[in-house]
C-alpha cells in the first residue's frame, strides 16, 4: 500500500547557525503527489551542501517558509503524473539545484537555461530532497548510471557538476597550471576532474587547513599551500570555491598574466567585503586578468559529470548522516569541518553514524 506520509526536515525561519544550533524541524508531511509532467522520487540519498547555510541564513532566501532544502537528490521514481512521456518509473534518478526553466525565453534556447528569468532552485523555490520522497518535473531529473552508488552520486550533482562548468569557464589549455581555493565538496571533485581533462596541467590547491592541504595532496595536487602562500608557477586560471572575500584578493595576485579567476560561490559572505578596498590595480588586476562568476549548472552539466564519473571513474569521499542528524551536518560544514561530502540517508539508523566511504 502506497505511503501516505513521510518525514521531512524544514527551514521554518531564517536564523544564523551556531555551534548549538538546530535550524531545521523534524516534520511528518503528506507524500507529495506529482502534477502532469511530474514524477515521484522516493529519496535515498541527499548531499549536505553550504547552499544550504545561504537559504537558512538568508543570502539566498527560500521563496517560502517553511521550505524542505536539499538539492543534490538521489532516488528510485515511484510515481508518474499525468503526460509523463520519458518512462522513468522504477528508474534512479538525480536532482540537482535547476529544478525548473521555462523552456522559452533567449537563455533556455541557447542551453543556458541557468540564466532564465524563471529558474527555480530545488530546495529553495521548491521542496526538495531532505524529506523521504519529494517531486520533479521529469525533464529536470537525470538517470543516475548503475556503476555510481546513491550516496557518492549526489555530490556530483552540485558539487560536481557547477565544478565542472565552472573548468569550462576557466578555458584552460592543457599543460596550463591551474589553481583551486578552498578544497571542500566542490574542490575535491574539480581536482580529479581536471586531472582527467588537463592530464599535463599542474594543479595548486590554496587552503587554510593543513589537513585539507594533505587531503590534496593525496588527491594528486601538486603543490598545496595557505591561501597567500605563492605556488611554483602562477596559475593560467583559479577556481574559488570559498564563501570568503579574502580568497578572491589572494588568487588575483596570484594569477599568470591573461589568467582567468573563477569564483564558484552563489554568494559571498560580508563580514570580510571590507577587504575588497584593500583592491590594487596594478597587483590584481593588470596585465588583462578576467573575472568569471558561475550561475550554478544546467541539466547538461549535471549528465555530462555523471558520465564523467563513470569514466574517470570519479568516486567523491563522503560521509553519511541520519535523516534527523542533518542538523549537525550544517553545523559541520559552518564550522570548517570538511574532508569530501556530507550525505543525508534516510534509511540510516543514527546510531550508523559516523560512516565514511
Amino acid at each position: 500500500m502506497p505511503r501516505t506520509s513521510m518525514r521531512a526536515l524544514e527551514i521554518e525561519r531564517l536564523v544564523e547557525i551556531g555551534p548549538d544550533s538546530e535550524p531545521l524541524v523534524l516534520r511528518h508531511r503528506p507524500v507529495p503527489e506529482p502534477g502532469p509532467g511530474e514524477i515521484l522520487v522516493e529519496v535515498a540519498a541527499c548531499g549536505v551542501c553550504h547552499t544550504e547555510l545561504d537559504e537558512i541564513e538568508g543570502r539566498t532566501p527560500p521563496a517560502r517558509l517553511p521550505m524542505i532544502p536539499g538539492h543534490q537528490v538521489v532516488g528510485r521514481v515511484v510515481a508518474e503524473g499525468h503526460g509523463c512521456v520519458l518512462g522513468l518509473l522504477g528508474r534512479r534518478v538525480g536532482v540537482a539545484w535547476i529544478h525548473s526553466a521555462c523552456g522559452e525565453c533567449r537563455w533556455c534556447l541557447e542551453g543556458r537555461e541557468n540564466l532564465c528569468p524563471g529558474f527555480r532552485a530545488c530546495g529553495r523555490d521548491a521542496p526538495g530532497g531532505y524529506a523521504e520522497f519529494m517531486t520533479v518535473a521529469e525533464a529536470f531529473a537525470s538517470p543516475v548510471p548503475e556503476a555510481l552508488a546513491d550516496a557518492e552520486a549526489t555530490p556530483l550533482l552540485c558539487a560536481g557538476a557547477v565544478g565542472l562548468r565552472s573548468l569550462r569557464l576557466a578555458e584552460l589549455r592543457d599543460g596550463q597550471p591551474l589553481g583551486l581555493t578552498g578544497f571542500g565538496a566542490s574542490g575535491h571533485l574539480v581536482l580529479q576532474m581536471a586531472r582527467h581533462l588537463y592530464p599535463r596541467s599542474p594543479v595548486s590547491v590554496f587552503a587554510r587547513s593543513e589537513r585539507e592541504r594533505r587531503f590534496a595532496i593525496e588527491l594528486g595536487a601538486a603543490w598545496a599551500g595557505d591561501t597567500e602562500d605563492t605556488p611554483p608557477a602562477a596559475p593560467a586560471a583559479i577556481i574559488d570555491t570559498t564563501p570568503a572575500w579574502r580568497p578572491v584578493l589572494a588568487a588575483l595576485a596570484a594569477l599568470a598574466p591573461g589568467g582567468t579567476l573563477v569564483i564558484n560561490a552563489i554568494r559571498k559572505e560580508a563580514k570580510d567585503a571590507g577587504l575588497l578596498a584593500d583592491l590594487d590595480y596594478d597587483r590584481h588586476l593588470w596585465r588583462e586578468k578576467r573575472v568569471q562568476s558561475v550561475a550554478n549548472v544546467t541539466r547538461a552539466d549535471v549528465r555530462r559529470t555523471l558520465e564523467l564519473a563513470v569514466e574517470i571513474p570519479l568516486r567523491p569521499r563522503i560521509e553519511r548522516f541520519a535523516l534527523e542528524d542533518a542538523n549537525r551536518a550544517l553545523r559541520e560544514i559552518k564550522a570548517g569541518h570538511l574532508r569530501g561530502a556530507k550525505v543525508l540517508v534516510p534509511g540510516l539508523a543514527r546510531q550508523d553514524h559516523p560512516g565514511r566511504a
